[in-house]
């Protein structure tokens, strides 16, 4: 008679530790994955789990993302009409992920069609709203916007950066730097450096390890400091400021849409903030020297 295998309390321990630690893994790529290949939080949770766990039914996974299964079909069939998965003809229904280099071309190849479509159409809308309609601002005053989402105001930092060919100053928290490294600001920064200009980064670093991870941003120019806030200021004077609050920082990395920005052409506020930057820098140290323990945030 064959033995019967019982499970230990330690196994049941060391299986609920595993799927901790996985769930960990998940809540650090939640950002990222949204913003790169344009899920909500629960299609990434479902897509990394399928990737973990290998096809399923969607009953199954329903459970195991303690998910109402309602939900979870619709889901499921949102996330099979964008490719992100597949699901076989056999009863029941499997699901199956695509492979992560497969969905990552997908989100390329959409982003590509959409900016080819931009330029297709732009130009000649431009041209008939320009032959039918004599623009006239009137007087110049000073503009304030506010823009909503992540997605939004790193596309107004890559223009201003783009369009730079003078100093500008990005301060802003690590955090924000890992998102941006995945953003087009990285390849503005050349842009802007062939023309002349340079991107000035002051960050906070409280571990000497992360030093790397700082330099792959490729900044012009790197210091260190301890920042006032965890607030996001890019500036260049005498033309632009965007800055952010940092009420929702430890948000943003749950929802990309929590992230709002004040972006402002009056002289008066971009130079005051500017002059504030050029005071944080000279209190940095360059990266490479800095004394980490000055800077070290002191734990508890």
């Amino acid at each position: 008679m064959p033995s019967r295998k019982f499970t230990t309390n330690q196994e049941v321990k060391g299986e609920k530790k595993n799927i901790m630690a996985f769930q960990d893994y998940i809540d650090s790529l939640k950002g990222d994955l949204e913003e790169i290949l344009d899920l909500d939080e629960l299609e990434v949770r479902i897509y990394l789990n399928l990737l973990r766990t290998g096809p399923i039914t969607a009953s199954a996974l329903a459970k195991e993302l303690n998910v109402d299964r309602a939900r979870m079909y619709r889901t499921v069939d949102k996330l099979v009409s964008k490719n992100i998965l597949s699901t076989t003809l056999s009863i029941p229904k499997l699901c199956i992920p695509a492979e992560p280099k497969d969905a990552l071309k997908l989100a390329l190849r959409k982003k590509e069609d959409e900016v080819k479509k931009i330029k297709k159409s732009g130009i000649g809308i431009i041209e008939k709203i320009n032959n039918e309609i004599e623009t006239n601002n009137g007087i110049s005053v000073p503009t304030f916007r506010v823009v909503q989402g992540r997605a939004n105001i790193y596309s107004d930092i890559a223009q201003m950066i783009e369009n730079s060919s003078g100093v500008v100053y990005l301060i802003t928290t690590l955090e924000d730097i890992s998102k941006m490294y995945h953003s087009v600001i990285p390849e503005k920064i050349k842009v802007s450096e062939k023309k002349g200009g340079s991107v000035r980064l002051l960050v906070e670093i409280d571990d000497f390890e992360l030093n790397e991870f700082v330099k792959r941003f490729k900044s012009t120019e790197t210091r260190i400091c301890n920042l006032p806030s965890k607030g996001r200021i890019v500036v260049q004077q005498d033309n632009q400021l965007i800055m952010s609050d940092s009420a929702n920082a430890n948000k943003l990395s749950q929802n990309s849409e929590l992230d709002f920005s004040l972006c402002t052409n009056s002289t008066e506020m971009i130079n005051n903030l500017n002059k504030f930057c050029e005071m944080l820098w000279e209190s940095g140290k360059p990266l490479d020297s800095a004394n980490m323990k000055k800077y070290s945030k002191k734990k508890n």
